[in-house]
């Protein structure tokens, strides 16, 4: 299989490139330890295109590919970690669900602001008693004349502190054939967002609260039966997030390998001691193979339908390369590298967090086994 970029993609690249290190580069570290979502920069990724990249053209998207996107993301997080959050926002997870699943009705209301960068879209998913276990989820959708009323709690939504609006998973019967979805305006009556908590990366969420919520039926995404469409894009949300945890991963050690060259201690530069050489060729493997393993997920989307497998290799690779790598780049600068004046913790921190979000990395494992054995295994008791 070549993983060779084309000439586009290439050129793709380098024009990404060269917008990160001059527009978001500057303020990095400062934007990073903000609790506050960049709005700025979300319009400035809009203005490049670089929302809703995968997004077909008629629906006010660029019509491009999730290897385009995975080239985006990457390039992006080369000069600003905390700016691929954004990317990731505006091309993975809920507003790819939205725009694979919506009506043209609701793309007309929704799209254009989430494709400006002036709107956010959060999936609420998880909940107190169903995190893994999704399918356990209790927040119901019961259905009066032409509306819907909404009742339930999520917890751990990624942006809910700022989202404009709500992918929400509901049951509106019993069993998984019962489970579907809906969107929620955030000043929807009987829709509470509550207070901040904060993630250990510095991200923030909020409890999500439905009490006699009502929404109209035109606010379904996806009624009974939409649970396995929606769980499929978990295939390609995967690819997005073994994308920003490679990336974030490869900053610390670029950051670490410049450090590597300029400090000197006994008499020499860091990097002529030999346990730092095998350090930073560990990282350096752990990084390509992970890559491919990537890329090959990314190409086989390409080609049609995302392959669990191939989804699940790569963010297990992507997880652990990235956050071994983070954790040995902090290693190796030390003092400095545990401090707030370098980026590298807050990489450390990053990485760590995408092994449990998106699949955890246990769960993962799960999924390839049953691809060895070619058989499902029940976690159930």
């Amino acid at each position: 299989m070549d993983f060779t970029l084309t000439d586009d993609q290439l050129a793709l690249r380098s024009s990404v490139e060269d917008f990160a290190k001059d527009r978001l580069a500057p303020g990095a570290r400062e934007r990073a330890h903000s609790r506050e979502y960049p709005w700025d920069v979300a319009r400035d990724l809009a203005k490049q295109g670089l929302l809703g990249i995968t997004i077909p053209e008629e629906h006010g998207g660029q019509g491009g590919t999730l290897m385009d996107a995975v080239i985006a993301i990457q390039a992006v997080a080369a000069s600003c970690p905390r700016s691929a959050d954004v990317v990731q926002a505006g091309n993975f997870g809920a507003i790819r669900t939205f725009a694979e699943y919506a009506t043209d009705a609701q793309r007309a209301r929704y799209l254009p602001k989430l494709l400006a960068g002036e709107g956010l879209i959060a999936l609420g998913m998880s909940e107190p008693e169903a995190g893994s276990a999704v399918t356990d989820l209790t927040t119901s959708a019961r259905r009066d004349c032409a509306e819907y009323v909404l009742d339930g709690t999520k917890i751990f939504s990624t942006n809910s502190a700022e989202a404009t609006v709500f992918l929400v998973y509901v049951r509106f019967g019993p069993g998984v054939g019962g489970i579907g979805s809906v969107l929620i305006e955030r000043d929807t009556p009987g829709f509470t967002v509550g207070p901040p908590n904060n993630f250990m990366n510095g991200e923030q969420w909020c409890q999500l609260y439905f009490e006699d919520c009502r929404i109209s039926e035109k606010n379904v995404l996806l009624g009974p039966g939409g649970f396995k469409k929606q769980i499929s894009g978990f295939n390609v949300e995967r690819i997005g997030n073994a994308s920003r945890a490679l990336a974030v991963g490869r900053y610390a050690y670029e950051e670490a390998k410049e450090y590597a060259k300029i400090r000197h201690q006994f008499g020499r530069p860091l990097c002529e001691f030999q346990g730092l050489q095998w350090m930073f060729a560990e990282m350096a493997v752990k990084l390509d193979a992970a890559q491919l393993l990537l890329y090959r997920a990314a190409a086989q989307a390409d080609s049609g339908l995302p392959s669990a497998y191939e989804t699940s290799v790569a963010k297990y690779a992507a997880n652990t390369a990235g956050f071994e790598v983070a954790n040995a780049a902090l290693q190796a600068m030390g003092g400095i590298g545990y401090t707030e004046e370098s980026l590298v913790e807050y990489c450390l921190r990053r990485t760590r967090g995408w092994m449990i979000a998106g699949g955890s990395i246990e769960i993962l494992k799960n999924r390839i086994a049953e691809s060895v054995f070619d058989r499902r295994f029940s976690q159930r008791g």
